[in-house]
C-alpha cells in the first residue's frame, strides 16, 4: 500500500529535523575543537579557513590523517573511517556570520 503524501511530508519534516540536529552536533564538536586550538583568537578570512578544513578533510580521508582510536575503529579495517559527508556542498551552509 502506498503513503499519502501527508505521511510523507510528516516523515520529510522528521528527518529535516533529525538532520538539524545532528548538523548542530557536529558545528559544536568541530566549534569546540578550533576554540581549543586557537582558531577563535585569530583573524582569519572565512573562505581561507573553510578551505584550509577542506584540505584537513581530504588528508584524512585519504588516510594521512592521525590514525582513529581502537574504540572508534571498531568493525573498520585499520586505516578505514566512516563516510559523514553532508548532503550540502562546502560553503553552501554557512551563514556568513563567521560561526560555525
Amino acid at each position: 500500500m502506498k503513503k499519502p503524501s501527508s505521511k510523507i511530508r510528516d516523515e520529510i519534516a522528521r528527518l529535516q529535523d533529525q538532520l538539524k540536529a545532528a548538523e548542530t552536533r557536529e558545528a559544536e564538536r568541530i566549534g569546540r575543537l578550533a576554540l581549543k586550538a586557537g582558531l577563535g583568537e585569530l583573524d582569519i578570512e572565512e573562505t581561507v579557513l573553510q578551505s584550509r578544513f577542506e584540505e584537513i578533510s581530504a588528508d584524512f580521508r585519504a588516510g594521512r590523517g592521525t590514525a582513529r582510536s581502537a574504540s572508534d575503529r571498531r568493525g573498520k579495517g585499520a586505516g578505514q573511517c566512516e563516510d559523514t559527508t553532508s548532503a550540502v556542498p562546502p560553503g553552501e551552509a554557512s551563514s556568513g556570520n563567521g560561526e560555525a
